[in-house]
C-alpha cells in the first residue's frame, strides 16, 4: 500500500472519530529536540481536549514500523529539523502507507533547504536577501566583497536559527563559517537586512494574518524565539491592506514553489524601501507558547485547538492506494 497526494481529499472533520488512532511524532534526535518536545506535548493536549484518540510517539525511542503494529491511522508531525521536517520522514511514511500531516517527501525536502528555496522563490518573482554559498575559506573574500558587513551566516538546512552568527567583522567569519558547518554541510552567508521582520502562517492553502516581530537582540535567534520575554509580536502587524495582500500572496507563492502544502510559515525581513525579502519557509512550524503560527491563528478567530485540528485534517490529503 502506497500514498498519493490528493488536494480534493481535504475535508472539514466534525467528528473526531473520524480521525482514528493518531500518532503524534515529537521529539527525535535532531538538535531541535528540546522545541519539538515543546510542541508534540501541547499538539497532544489540545487533541485530547477535542476528544481525538491521540498518542505520543517519540521515533528516537521507537522504530517507525510501530505505527503500523500499534495500529496508527494518521500521524500528526511535531517533529523539527532534520529527520522530521526534511522529506525523510514523510518518505517512511509513505512507504508504510500512513497518512501524515502538511507537506510531502518533495516539499518538506526543500523547505527544509534554504538555499534551494530562495532560488525557487527567486525563479517565481519572490525577491530574497542576497546570498551567497560558502564552500569554505577561500570564499569568504568574495562574500565579504559581495555581501559587504554585516552579514548572517547560516547552515543551509537547520531550523529555529541554530548554528547562526552575525558577523560585524571580517576577522570573525571563520568562527561563523565553522559554527554553522558543526551543522550542516551547506553554509551560506546573507546580507543583513535591518528593516522589519514578518511572519506569514498559511493554513489550507490560506494565508493568516501576518506578524511583525521586534526582539533587542541582534537577530531573533533561538532564545527570542522560545524563551524571552522581552520579544514583542505585533499581529495585526500594522501594514496597510495592500501591502498585507502582497505580503500574503508572496508567502503562498513561495509555498507552492517549494512544493509546499498543507500548513506552514513563510518568514521575510523588509529592505530599507520596505521591499519584503524572503528568508526561509517552515514546513512544520513551533506549536509552543511563543510559537508565531497560533498567534497568526489566534487573530484569524482561530483558537489554538481548533487550529491543531485543522493541522490534522491535512492528513487527509494523503489517500492510500
Amino acid at each position: 500500500m502506497r500514498l498519493k497526494y490528493d488536494p480534493a481529499g481535504l475535508k472539514q472533520v466534525t467528528d473526531p472519530k473520524a480521525f482514528g488512532r493518531v500518532a503524534v511524532l515529537f521529539g527525535g534526535d535532531s538538535s531541535e529536540r528540546e522545541i519539538s518536545l515543546l510542541t508534540g506535548q501541547a499538539v497532544l493536549a489540545a487533541l485530547k481536549r477535542r476528544g481525538v484518540d491521540a498518542h505520543a510517539f517519540d521515533p528516537r525511542d521507537k522504530a517507525i514500523t510501530q505505527l503500523i503494529e500499534e495500529r496508527f491511522d494518521r500521524v500528526w508531525i511535531a517533529l523539527h529539523g532534520p529527520g522530521g521536517e526534511d522529506g525523510t520522514l514523510q518518505g517512511a511514511l509513505e512507504y508504510l502507507g500512513v497518512p501524515y500531516t502538511g507537506s510531502g517527501v518533495m516539499g518538506s525536502a526543500i523547505g527544509m533547504d534554504k538555499v534551494r528555496t530562495k532560488r525557487l522563490a527567486q525563479a517565481v518573482g519572490v525577491a530574497t536577501a542576497p546570498f551567497l554559498v560558502l564552500n569554505g575559506a577561500q570564499d569568504f573574500d568574495h562574500a565579504l566583497e559581495k555581501l559587504k558587513l554585516p552579514m548572517i551566516v547560516k547552515p543551509g538546512t537547520q531550523g529555529s536559527s541554530v548554528g547562526m552568527t552575525k558577523v560585524e567583522r571580517a576577522e570573525d567569519l571563520p568562527a561563523a563559517y565553522a559554527a554553522a558547518a558543526k551543522t550542516d554541510r551547506v553554509v551560506f552567508a546573507e546580507s543583513w537586512i535591518t528593516g522589519g521582520e514578518y511572519t506569514v502562517a498559511i493554513l489550507q492553502g490560506r494565508a493568516l494574518p501576518s506578524i511583525r516581530i521586534e526582539t533587542p537582540r541582534a537577530f531573533y535567534d533561538y532564545e527570542a524565539k522560545y524563551f524571552r520575554d522581552d520579544t514583542k509580536y505585533h499581529c495585526p502587524s500594522g501594514l496597510s491592506a495592500p501591502a498585507e495582500q502582497h505580503l500574503a500572496s508572496l508567502a503562498l507563492a513561495t509555498f507552492e514553489a517549494a512544493g509546499a502544502d498543507g500548513w506552514g510559515r513563510v518568514d521575510f525581513m523588509m529592505d530599507a524601501t520596505g521591499r519584503p525579502l524572503l528568508l526561509e519557509i517552515n514546513t512544520v512550524p513551533g506549536m509552543t507558547d511563543h510559537s508565531l503560527v497560533p498567534m497568526a491563528a489566534r487573530a484569524a478567530g482561530i483558537d489554538f485547538d481548533q487550529l491543531v485540528w485543522r493541522v490534522l485534517e491535512t492528513s487527509f490529503t494523503r489517500v492510500k492506494v
